[in-house]
């Protein structure tokens, strides 16, 4: 049995839930996908699903919007259990990008628009002025085939957002994207959360969960080890302590963690649970002559590896090698 969901249960700060998931399970001809996704999203968050390709992403954010439907398991959006009820209040990019290449940036975007419930007319001249508020005016009577890739997909981004939707789902959003269109995508998606809009995320690169999310999901193999606020998965993971000192042996050293190592120049050790003031204490005291002390904090990659397994992490890095640097 899968704990029920209230209409409105709070987020750990207090804030309701735009996406509160129980329990998800999805199989296709007898294979599991989705195997138990819990996971909730506070309104006005960027929450981002992480995992490497196959892992069960996609089919995750369709049971949440209501494409398909969840084999077990319950889902609100708002508070409504079908969220095709609401489907205006939301707005989706798939993974598989689709425009018609016939049609001018802003038709396109005023179609997208009409879909939403939005008069024709009315979503071409929001069209027009979200193109021209993005840097792309002069763009807006180009048919889609003479536009590049990234201002095609601009365009079909800003489709999503004409309707001035209360939740944005985007999956796998930066992918393709060179780095200069992978900058004003994540310009737009703080801008949207700042404005009150929440909005979710799939990736497979970790650098953009961790810049821009407020919540995380780790998935793999189609389960959820982990979800919740990225600090708190940093901090499964001790920080670590890079120490420099004149002294190379004295009473200090037996102040030292256990796991203390020295590499080079630095003393290498986990923050002690009781905090660096003992240690520094003990250090000054034996006359270690402190040169330098840092204490460095475990990254989001570091975290996924804990949490999902070395393998799941080489699978995320040999999904594209090349965008994890970005």
């Amino acid at each position: 049995m899968h704990a029920p969901l209230s209409a409105r249960t709070p987020a750990s700060n207090d804030r309701p839930l735009a996406i509160e998931a129980r329990g998800l399970v999805k199989k296709f001809d007898g294979t599991t996908a989705v195997d138990g996704v819990d996971l909730s999203v506070p309104e006005g968050a960027i929450y981002g699903v992480l995992g490497p390709n196959g892992a069960g992403k996609t089919t995750t954010l369709r049971m949440l919007l209501g494409i398909i439907d969840p084999d077990e398991g319950v889902r609100r959006v708002f508070g409504h259990e079908r969220p095709h009820d609401i489907a205006r209040l939301i707005g989706y990019l798939p993974e598989e990008r689709g425009l018609y290449p016939s049609m001018k940036a802003f038709e396109a975007i005023g179609f997208l628009g009409a879909l939403r419930g939005m008069p024709l007319a009315e979503a071409k001249q929001r069209g027009r002025e979200l193109l021209e508020e993005h840097g792309l005016g002069h763009a807006a009577d180009r048919q889609i085939r003479q536009l590049s890739k990234g201002m095609a997909q601009t365009v079909q981004l800003l489709g999503t957002l004409v309707h001035r939707p209360r939740l944005v789902v985007l999956d796998e959003p930066f992918s393709g994207l060179d780095a200069l269109n992978q900058g004003k995508l994540e310009r737009m998606i703080r801008a949207l959360a700042a404005d009150g809009t929440t909005v979710i995320f799939s990736t497979h690169v970790i650098a953009h969960a961790e810049r821009l999310c407020e919540g995380v999901a780790i998935i793999a193999g189609g389960k959820v080890p982990y979800a919740g606020s990225v600090d708190s998965a940093r901090d499964r993971i001790p920080a670590q302590v890079r120490l420099e000192t004149a002294a190379e042996d004295g009473p200090w050293r037996a102040a030292l963690p256990t796991d203390a190592r020295h590499e080079g120049r630095y003393w290498l050790f986990s923050l002690p649970e009781s905090g660096i003031e003992p240690l520094l204490r003990a250090l000054i005291e034996g006359d270690a002559g402190i040169l330098s002390l840092s204490i460095e904090r475990a990254g989001l990659h570091d975290a996924f590896v804990h949490i999902a397994g070395e393998a799941a992490a080489r699978a995320l890095e040999e999904d594209s090698p090349a965008e994890q640097v970005r």
